[in-house]
């Protein structure tokens, strides 16, 4: 599944989801036309959490912890 994220200054909106990276650019055109001209899209791969490794978790976790103590 993917999911379409739309940054327009400090709001974050969450758009999807798509079943495949083709349908949420297809549908980007719509979402963005109530947006200004200054947003910015990404298109990001959900992860179920069973897939992920305990290497893979670890690894997460241990950048998450490192982002907040900087």
């Amino acid at each position: 599944m993917y999911l379409l994220t739309i940054r327009e200054g400090l709001v974050t909106r969450h758009v999807g989801p798509y079943p495949s990276p083709k349908h949420a650019s297809d549908d980007l055109e719509r979402v963005l036309e109530n947006c200004s001209d200054h947003a910015r899209w990404q298109i990001h791969a959900l992860e179920s959490p069973a897939s992920l490794t305990l290497f893979e978790r670890s690894g997460a976790r241990k950048r998450a912890f490192s982002a907040l103590a900087s």
